[in-house]
C-alpha cells in the first residue's frame, strides 16, 4: 500500500445519484429575484431558460437525485476517474505531507465540465429542446458542451469571451469539431453585443457579457433555443458531485482522509463537486476537513467582493442571486486563467463560505504558473491555469506542513489539462506573464450599481 500510487474505481462504482448539498446545509437559501419585478422567481420564468426537470433540480431539498441510466452510460466513457497520489510532487518538496488530486482532465473535452454538460443536455432532449446557447470563458464548459450536444443531437451556439477566443484558438477548434457555432463575446448578433461594442469597439469581453448575449439570444428565440450554464447554479453544481462521491471511496482505499480540500473557483462548480461530498461529512459525521476555494487576485470575488445580491449578468437579464460579487458590470483583467474571470460566485458556495464552512484564498498569475510548471515537471501533466490556482495552495500547504514538521492529507481537484493554454505558458516561460490585483477602487465603482433589494 506504502507504494501505490492510482486508486482506481470500478465501473461499477460509478456513484447512481448526484448529492444536494441544501438537504444538509445549515445555511437557509436565499431566494431568486425576479431582474425587472425584484419578486421571486416562478417556475414559468426560470421555463423560459431552462427545461422543467433542471430547475426542479435547481430548488430541490432531497439529499440525493438519481442520475439517468443514459447519463451514466456516457459518463462510463470516462469515470470513475483516478485518485492519484502526486508521490514525485511529495518528493521535490520534501514535505512529510501526502497529496492526492483527482485526475478530472481524463474525460473527453479534458476537465471536469462534462458532468454537467451531459445532464443538461440529456435533460433538455427530452424536454424537446432543438438547441441550445451558452457562453464559455477559457473554453472549457463550452468544449464540454459542444460535445454533449453532440451525442445528443441537439444544435449549439457558444458565446466565448473575445480574449479568450484570441488566446485560445485550439479551444474553438475543438468545440467546431463536435459540431457547435462560436462567436466572439461580444459580437453584433445581439442588441446587447451591439451596445458594447458601440461604446468600446475594442472590447476584450467578460463572462458576464457572454453571459447575457447567449440569454438574450435564448429568451428571444420563441422557445426554440434555451440556455444552458456551466458553473454557478445549484443543479449544475450539483452535477459535479459525482466527483466527490468518487474520491470518498477512493480515499478509503488510500487509507487516508484528508485534511484540507482545495479546488479553484470561478463559478464554483468544480471545487462544489469534489469538496460538498466532504462537506457533508463535516456536518453529518464530524469530521473536520478544512475545505479551500482559490480564486486569482485578478478577480478576487470572494476575498474581496461584496456578499449581496447581484444581477447574473452584465445586461440584467439573469435572474438576481444572493453571492460574492464584484459587481454585475465587473470587466477582469485579460488573465490566461478564463474560467475564474467570472464576476460573482456560486450562491451555495458564497453562503457556506460567509458562514465560514469554506476558506477563499486569492492567488497571482505569476506563481500559479510556477506551481503548474512544478507539477508538469514532476507529476507529468500540464496543468489548465485554472487547476494551476489550486496546485498552488496545494504546495504552500505541502510547505507549511514541512515548516511544522506535520503529516498533512492534502486532496486537491484537478480539474483539466492545459493542453489548449500552450500560449500562457509560451508567456510564463519567456518572463512576459503579468500579475494583476485588481484595484480596490474599481470594485467600490463596480458595486455601486447593484440592484436594490428589499426582502
Amino acid at each position: 500500500m506504502s507504494e501505490q500510487t492510482r486508486f482506481n474505481l470500478r465501473q461499477t462504482d460509478l456513484p447512481k445519484q448526484w448529492y444536494n448539498i441544501n438537504a444538509d446545509s445549515p445555511v437557509p437559501p436565499t431566494p431568486v429575484l425576479h431582474p425587472g419585478t425584484m419578486e421571486p422567481v416562478t417556475p414559468e420564468f426560470l421555463s423560459v431558460l431552462f427545461p422543467m426537470e433542471l430547475i426542479m433540480q435547481e430548488v430541490s431539498s432531497e439529499a440525493y437525485i438519481d442520475i439517468p441510466e443514459e447519463v451514466q452510460e456516457i459518463y462510463k466513457l470516462w469515470r470513475p476517474t483516478p485518485l492519484v497520489r502526486a508521490r514525485r510532487l511529495e518528493k521535490a518538496l520534501d514535505t512529510p505531507a501526502h497529496i492526492y488530486y483527482k485526475n478530472e482532465s481524463v474525460s473527453p473535452a479534458g476537465s471536469h465540465k462534462p458532468n454537467t454538460a451531459i445532464a443538461q443536455a440529456f435533460f433538455n432532449k427530452a424536454a424537446g429542446t432543438k438547441a441550445l446557447t451558452t457562453e464559455t470563458g477559457a473554453g472549457q464548459w463550452g468544449s464540454a458542451l459542444s460535445l454533449a450536444c453532440n451525442f445528443f443531437d441537439l444544435d449549439l451556439e457558444v458565446y466565448m469571451v473575445k480574449v479568450s477566443y484570441q488566446q485560445k484558438p485550439y479551444r474553438r477548434i475543438m468545440m467546431q469539431t463536435y459540431g457547435a457555432d462560436i462567436y466572439a463575446s461580444p459580437t453584433d448578433r445581439t442588441q446587447f453585443g451591439r451596445m458594447i461594442l458601440e461604446k468600446d469597439p475594442d472590447c476584450t469581453g467578460s463572462l458576464g457579457i457572454a453571459i447575457s448575449e447567449a440569454v438574450e439570444v435564448a429568451a428571444t428565440s420563441e422557445g426554440q433555443k434555451k440556455y444552458s450554464l456551466g458553473s454557478v447554479l445549484n443543479h449544475v453544481l450539483m452535477h459535479q458531485t459525482v466527483i466527490g462521491e468518487e474520491a470518498l471511496k477512493q480515499m478509503d482505499l488510500a487509507g487516508e482522509y484528508p485534511d484540507v480540500v482545495i479546488g479553484c473557483v470561478g463559478g464554483g462548480s468544480n471545487f462544489a463537486g469534489l469538496a460538498f461530498p466532504f462537506l457533508r461529512q463535516n456536518l453529518k459525521d464530524g469530521q473536520r476537513a478544512r475545505l479551500v476555494a482559490v480564486e486569482p487576485t485578478a478577480t478576487p470575488t470572494i476575498t474581496k467582493g461584496a456578499y449581496t445580491f447581484d444581477y447574473g449578468d452584465t445586461a440584467k437579464m439573469a435572474p438576481i442571486v444572493k453571492m460574492h460579487t464584484l459587481g454585475h458590470g465587473f470587466i477582469p483583467p485579460a488573465i490566461h486563467a478564463g474560467g475564474l474571470r467570472y464576476h460573482g460566485m456560486a450562491p451555495l458556495v458564497s453562503a457556506l463560505c460567509d458562514a465560514g464552512h469554506i476558506d477563499a484564498v486569492a492567488v497571482k498569475q505569476r506563481s500559479t504558473f510556477e506551481a503548474a510548471v512544478k507539477f508538469a515537471k514532476t507529476e507529468g501533466i500540464i496543468p489548465a491555469p485554472e487547476t494551476a490556482h489550486a496546485i498552488r495552495v496545494t504546495i504552500d500547504e505541502a510547505l507549511d506542513a514541512k515548516e511544522k514538521g506535520e503529516k498533512r492529507v492534502i486532496l486537491f481537484n484537478f480539474s483539466g489539462h492545459g493542453h489548449f493554454d500552450l500560449a500562457a505558458y509560451e508567456a510564463y516561460l519567456n518572463s512576459s506573464l503579468q500579475d494583476y490585483e485588481y484595484p480596490k477602487e474599481a470594485i467600490e465603482e463596480a458595486l455601486k450599481d447593484l440592484p436594490q433589494v428589499n426582502l
